[in-house]
């Protein structure tokens, strides 16, 4: 018995082995898988033969998804700072500037009410570390914004919040409608501390991630970048093999100015 159980053992360590060389010859780098509740989730970049940012992503699986606790009560507080997973970046990614994800799971949502109170999760890119992240404290530097012309047009700047940072959103947005409404599905949200963008952020209901197998649409764009590098234009949903991915995509370089 013993024998068989290490010939499984073996078999499903180079199975492993193997997906790994594989994904690594198409130029694909994970990060460190991290628990989520039930399940688990992990950051992968993937790059082009000549060494260029074409995808970053974070990767949930079903069980993850099947497991996070919900809320029928819509919640009057702000986000939720409790179910909360740090997720690193293989060191590929230093080709983008992205250097961690905060994960955040928000079980009955957060304001504003019978918009955003639906289960969903905030999935933020960071573009500064976790050390420096923790350091969001300062009250006047939360509230303190970028100019116009590095954000988005459309976009409204809205809670900060310590640690985390000023949140901007699309008031083109279909919920965000003040004639006519839609049910919140997803959004993307711009992020600041002291003057400077500092996360992009997928914010996408558990409903949609649990039901879509294929979306995109477009990230808006800034007309300035502070900082020269390769931005993502495009968010992506996909989903396979019990895995659902949520993808930033259509990598460009820009330059500073």
């Amino acid at each position: 018995m013993k024998k068989i159980l290490l010939g499984f053992a073996v078999a499903a360590l180079l199975s492993s082995c193997e997906k790994n060389d594989k994904a690594e010859k198409e130029g694909i780098y994970k990060g460190t898988e991290m628990a989520v509740h039930n399940g688990k989730a992990w950051t992968w970049v993937q790059l082009s033969s000549d060494g260029k940012p074409e995808r970053l992503a974070v990767s949930i699986d079903q069980a993850a998804l099947n497991s996070v606790p919900t809320s029928d009560m819509p919640s009057h507080e702000g986000h939720n700072m409790d179910d909360n997973v740090i997720l690193d970046m293989n060191t590929k990614a230093g080709i983008t500037p992205f250097k961690h994800v905060w994960l955040n799971w928000n079980p009955n949502g957060h304001p504003p009410e019978n918009i955003y109170t639906k289960p969903h999760f905030d999935i933020h890119f960071y573009m500064e570390s976790v050390a420096e992240r923790e350091q969001y404290l300062d009250p006047v530097k939360l509230e303190t914004g970028p100019t116009d012309e590095y954000l988005p047009p459309n976009y409204f700047g809205g809670e900060p919040i310590p640690t985390m940072g000023k949140h901007y959103v699309d008031l083109t947005s279909p919920e965000l409608d003040p004639v006519n409404p839609k049910p919140f599905t997803e959004t993307f949200i711009y992020g600041s501390y002291n003057s400077k963008v500092v996360f992009y952020e997928p914010m996408i209901t558990l409903d949609f991630l649990k039901h879509t197998a294929s979306f995109e649409r477009p990230i808006p764009q800034p007309a300035k970048f502070k900082t020269a590098g390769y931005y993502p234009t495009k968010m992506k949903v996909k989903k396979h093999d019990g895995v659902t991915e949520i993808i930033l995509d259509g990598f460009t370089y820009r330059q500073a100015s």
